[in-house]
This record gives structure tokens, sequence and C-alpha cells, in this order.
């Protein structure tokens, strides 16, 4: 059965980071994404969560992280995201391996997927990253930030994410009945060679693609490993439309959550992958100026009164300004 409001596509995903400082330096200053919301785990206020993001905060742009300092190292495995593709500009990677290089950071040589060409690299928690090059259409909704990378290479938003499962069936199915559409299949690479590489394509501009692969790799959660993947349903009827399917699925979804900038159902697929369901507004901007998106801890709804603890708490940071790595290296 089909969901009556097909997902555009995915809304953000969200990752575990050790220190916090050295992930908001990498995600700003080396990936040149934007900090958009620093806040707080709403499920545990003690700890930061950061969302990095395009310019404006858009859909389908939000890479967010708990940075969980006492948890330790994760490992990939099934029953997880593996990796997270952000899209780049055709002709844009010798610019981001040199970049790499510059900064330090461990990446894979590149390899061609689906008729693209994917650069894999990892984040300093080792979390698995990709770039894929593609050609950015004029009235792609995205908006690259620009403080740290130049728009002729910056990150436009999610390619893909993909799946490792036990087995990947009864999730492809329910993938479908999300409103994604398998669109091919070819031989893996740079995961588990020889087995095959499955992609569903919904219909958004933006983080559109799934991919999906046969894996009975056992793996635990800890730094660098995602924690969930989010689906755009833009608006709250959306989501109850998709609520109802994936229920139709045997599964088990919340009720909705209000997570202040959108608004939440959490249920875990048939191979044990956390996916959420999050609307598209109010938006990271219903809270702060957009010139002003992650100057300060913005603490939603109830926490606000219990700013003095939960400051006191937290480890101080400083987010990344270019001004100031300039002249740092004056």
């Amino acid at each position: 059965m089909a969901a009556s409001t097909p997902t555009p596509g995915i809304h953000h995903v969200t990752c575990i980071a050790g220190d916090p400082q050295r992930n908001l330096d990498f995600w700003v200053e080396t990936l040149g994404l934007r900090l958009v919301k620093r806040s707080i785990n709403q499920d545990d206020p003690g700890t930061y969560h950061f969302f990095f993001a395009d310019a404006e905060g858009n859909p389908g742009t939000s890479m967010t992280f708990f940075p969980w300092e006492n948890q330790s190292g994760g490992k990939v495995g099934s029953g997880q995201v593996s990796r997270t593709a952000f899209r780049v500009p055709e002709g844009s990677l010798d610019y981001w391996e040199a970049r790499f290089d510059d900064y330090g950071v461990d990446y894979d040589e590149r390899v061609e997927r689906f008729g693209e060409t994917v650069l894999p690299f990892r984040d300093p928690d080792g979390l698995p990253v990709e770039l894929v090059a593609v050609e950015i259409p004029e009235d792609d909704p995205t908006v690259p930030w620009t403080e740290f990378v130049p728009e002729d290479y910056a990150i436009h938003g999610f390619h893909s994410v993909t799946l490792w499962l036990a087995d990947p069936g009864p999730t492809t199915e329910l993938l479908q009945t999300m409103g994604l559409e398998e669109v091919g299949t070819e031989q893996a690479q740079g995961d588990t060679p020889g087995d095959e590489r499955t992609r569903f394509a919904a219909e958004g501009p933006v983080g559109r693609y799934v991919d999906v692969l046969p894996t009975i790799e056992g793996g635990r959660q800890g730094h660098g490993t995602v924690h969930h993947v989010a689906f755009q349903t833009p608006s709250d009827e959306d989501q109850e439309s998709m609520r109802k399917a994936v229920r139709s699925q045997g599964l088990s979804p919340t009720q909705q959550i209000d997570r202040h900038w959108f608004r939440s159902v959490y249920f875990r697929e048939h191979g044990g992958v956390l996916f959420e369901l999050a609307t598209n507004g109010p938006g990271y901007d219903s809270d702060e100026p957009l010139d002003d998106l992650g100057g300060r801890l913005v603490l939603p709804g109830k926490f606000e009164a219990r700013r003095e603890e939960i400051e006191a708490g937290l480890a101080d940071v400083t987010i990344p300004r270019a001004e100031q790595v300039e002249a740092d290296d004056d």
C-alpha cells in the first residue's frame, strides 16, 4: 500500500560525535556548512545538539550531531545508516581532495556509482561521509553557505543515505510504501564487495536517494555512527498520512513529538534503522533571525527556565569564523 503523500526525500541526518569543538571545527570550517542551530539534546539536556546546513537551513540540508563525549567509538554495521552523501557541483572533487589534503582529512579513492563520481571520506570521529559530484540545476532550492568554501565547490544538501541491512526485503517494501521508487541495481564498490546495491528515489530535488546493501556485519552505536535518518513529511497532514502507511507495514511509529523547529514521528524500520518523519516547519529561523542562525544557545520550550543550570554543564565552544581563522593564519 503506497502512502497517500510520498516523502520528497531526506529531511536531516543525526549522528553521534565526541568532542564538540572538534565537531564544530570540522563541519563548519573544513566542510563549509553553516551552524544554523546550537541547542541541546531535548532527551538529554546535558548534551549539545548542533545543526549544520545550507545558508538558510532548508529541509534536506541539515546534518546534526549529539556530541556525547563519554561514549566510546562506534562501528558501522547491519541495521545502520552506513554512509551519508552530500551533493557538490560537477568538477569540484579536485578542489575537495586538495582541501582534504590541507586539512588532514582521511579520504579514499573516488568510485563510480550509478553514473556519478563519489569521493568517500571520514570526519574526525570516523563517520563515513561522501561527496557526490552532480549537476546542480539553476532552480535548486538549496542556498550554499560560502564563508569558508566558494560557491563553485560548496555542498548543496544531501544526495543520499546508504542502509546496511541483514534482510533488505521488508525495508525495500517500506521504502516503496513511503513513496520511493526502485531505480537501479549494481555491484557495490567500497562497501561490501560482491554484494548488490539497490537504489530507491523520491521525487524531491534534494536528498532523494536511499541505497540499500545487504550485510550481516555486526555494528554498535557510538562516536562516528548515525543515530537516525529523518524523511520529509512537509505538513502535519502529510506526516499523519505517512504514519498510517508505516503502521500498515506492521511497524509502531510514535505519536507526534514537538521538536520546536519541526514536529517528529519516530519508528525503527524492519532492519533496525531508526527512521524519523519530520515536518518542514516551523524551521530553524522561527526563533532566530536568518542572519543570526546558530549565534546563541537556543533552549526550546521548558528548557529556557533551566538556562543557568544547563549552560553550566556544557563545554565552552567557539564557532569558527572566517575572519578569525584568517587572522590566526597571519
